[in-house]
């Protein structure tokens, strides 16, 4: 997470999308939640947020996406009023939310706007909260919150919230395909089988550490791929299409919809960009295509 303090009134935080690299479903839990191992990466899509300090005490929240609930449902709202509550502070802020990240597309969009909220208000507010301190409030938000407290990738287990830091050997260079649907975790979850085996994820995480990009697209894996691809048969014709420009590997992220493509380098990675472009503008024979954006990421440092 970035953040940038213009002056004593107004802060700035661009809040990164991540991707998991390795995500594998290990026992459902007595709460309802699952058990899970992944690998995050922080990825160079960014949502911006601007905090300036009111007077009244309020908290407001506007957004530059009208279809995007600006009331206290929003995570970035609920953050706040966590914030204010764990400190026992009652000044206000008014809080701009500049979406680029997609919804429901497995990014972490709402999850990282919801730690970017609890790092920019300490920072305006001048709580001094640690680190640490607010990724346990943001894993009462949400289970991939605390994850953008220890960026730029980690070894998340639990329901996601242990969060161990994963060492980066070289920057990824990815390309995201995002279908314009998007689709509800509670929904993947519902479809899925709790594997017998589970796969261990130790083989990508040495991989990621010595940068050694083929082989970690040879280990990417995604448990939640598969019931995903059930509720929306659009999502492996277009992972083919990935696949056929032969990338170091291709998998979906989260709970999806958004696809990725992990490349050897920078080249690559705007070559395979220009190719999906192509063919969307095309209106090739690929469901799902229309609509869909596609962004040439990196890891960040």
């Amino acid at each position: 997470m970035l953040s940038e303090r213009r002056d004593d009134a107004v802060v700035v935080v661009r809040a990164p999308a991540k991707v998991n690299l390795f995500l594998e479903i290990l026992a459902r839990r007595p709460d309802g939640y699952h058990e899970i191992a992944t690998l995050m990466a922080a990825v160079s899509l960014y949502d911006t947020l601007e905090f300036k300090e009111d007077v009244s005490g309020a908290v407001r929240l506007q957004c530059d996406m009208p279809e995007l609930s600006t009331g206290p449902d929003n995570l970035v709202c609920q953050a706040a009023a966590l914030l204010r509550r764990h400190a026992g502070c009652t000044k206000g802020a008014a809080i701009r939310l500049t979406k680029r990240i997609p919804q429901a597309a497995g990014l972490a969009g709402g999850s990282t706007d919801a730690a970017a909220t609890l790092h920019g208000l300490n920072r305006l507010w001048r709580l001094g909260l640690g680190d640490a301190d607010l990724a346990r409030l943001g894993a009462e938000l949400g289970s991939d919150v605390p994850f953008f407290f220890a960026t730029p990738a980690a070894w998340c287990t639990g329901r996601g919230e242990v969060i161990e830091p994963a060492p980066v050997g070289r920057p990824l260079d990815l390309v995201l395909a995002c279908p314009a649907f998007g689709l509800a975790t509670a929904d993947v979850y519902r479809a899925l089988t709790v594997p017998a085996e589970p796969v261990g994820g130790a083989a990508i995480r040495d991989a990621l550490a010595v940068g050694d990009v083929n082989e970690v697209g040879r280990r990417l894996h995604n448990r939640l791929q598969e019931p995903a691809f059930r509720l929306r048969p659009e999502l492996p014709e277009m992972l083919d299409r990935l696949r056929e420009q032969r990338p170091a590997g291709q998998m979906m992220s989260g709970s999806g919809s958004a696809l990725f493509a992990l490349c050897r380098d920078a080249g690559e990675a705007d070559h395979l960009a220009r190719r999906l472009r192509g063919q969307m503008n095309s209106g090739g024979p690929t469901p799902g295509w229309g609509g869909a954006r596609v962004y040439v990421v990196r890891s960040c440092s």
